[in-house]
């Protein structure tokens, strides 16, 4: 019996090593994948503040709530099932789809870029004067998901391009943490820089001097952080759409620019001694930027050039 027990008990350490080395597996995979999302997470994270910016402060962390909340339904409800009934039936269309997404992504950055230069900005900032506040909220919510959905439709067809080779209950734990750990880390980051001006204006009514230096450096850092956090934005699109571009080129075998760009990367770091590898790396993603730049401007020309036309026929 007691040999019976003895075994039973190796058997259940057996299977509970198996299962911790599957959530390490899972979480080292997840890890990854996310990793590789990147420079849409910045995207995430810079677009966001801007969706509360209008609002008095008692609502500026109930709206990023709510939007996280749209967040977690887009990644857990949607988007993962639709991901894995794509890996399981139409796994060739993952990479077009990566790349319909990719050109999105420059396109957003060109239109960025060409709001900047002629100065029409078009952003989200809640206009609260004359208007019911509660419906402009529920307005901003609302077109905050809908532009999260687009982001995380990214992040997730990123991961999911990265363990495409991985079982199907594999991938759905690997999406699902992806999507978890993504989504608390851009709306925690969001949260801290919403509350950054008021968190410096409490620290600067504090009777300690170097309490009131910081709380006036945050005051004054948080127009400086929003700029540089849309310039990050914007940049992080473009490398990353156009490396999306870039590698699905590769992959239909039209080597002629991943081929390129390799070529120059390889070059350049070759010249770099220690740091070849970052520098390849870096000259690759500056490459890449410059595909999704063409790219991102040609879509943005012709919906310019179309638009106009539209709107006379539609009048």
């Amino acid at each position: 019996m007691a040999s019976g027990l003895v075994a039973l008990l190796d058997d259940v350490a057996a299977i509970a090593k198996l299962a911790a080395a599957s959530l390490d597996d899972v979480s080292a995979a997840a890890g990854k994948a996310g990793a590789k999302a990147a420079g849409v997470v910045i995207d995430d994270t810079a677009v966001t503040p801007n969706y509360v910016m209008g609002f008095t402060p008692d609502r500026e962390l109930p709206i990023i709530w709510k939007i996280a909340l749209g967040s977690l339904r887009n990644k857990l409800l949607f988007l993962l099932p639709g991901a894995i009934a794509l890996s399981a039936f139409a796994p060739w269309a993952v990479t077009p789809l990566l790349m319909a997404g990719g050109a999105y992504l420059c396109f957003e950055a060109a239109e960025k870029i060409i709001e900047a230069i002629s100065g029409d900005d078009h952003g989200h900032q809640a206009v609260i004067e004359g208007g019911d506040p509660k419906e402009i909220e529920d307005q901003q919510v609302s077109g905050a998901i809908r532009t999260d959905f687009i982001l995380s439709a990214e992040i997730m067809a990123i991961a999911l391009a990265d363990i495409a080779d991985r079982p199907l209950v594999t991938q759905a734990l690997i999406l699902a943490l992806v999507g978890i750990v993504i989504t608390l880390g851009v709306y925690g980051v969001v949260a801290v820089i919403v509350k950054m001006d008021d968190i410096g204006l409490h620290l600067a009514k504090r009777s300690t001097s170097a309490a009131r230096l910081i709380g006036r450096m945050l005051v004054r850092t948080m127009p400086v952080l929003l700029k540089a956090l849309a310039l990050i934005g914007t940049a992080a699109m473009l490398w990353v759409g156009g490396g999306i571009i870039v590698h699905g080129l590769e992959h239909f075998h039209f080597a002629a620019v991943p081929g390129a760009i390799d070529h120059v990367a390889v070059g350049v770091a070759r010249s770099a001694g220690g740091a070849a590898g970052l520098v390849e790396w870096i000259v690759f993603a500056l490459g890449s930027a410059v595909v999704g730049m063409v790219v991102g401007g040609a879509i943005a020309a012709i919906v310019h050039l179309t638009g106009p036309r539209k709107t006379a026929e539609a009048a």
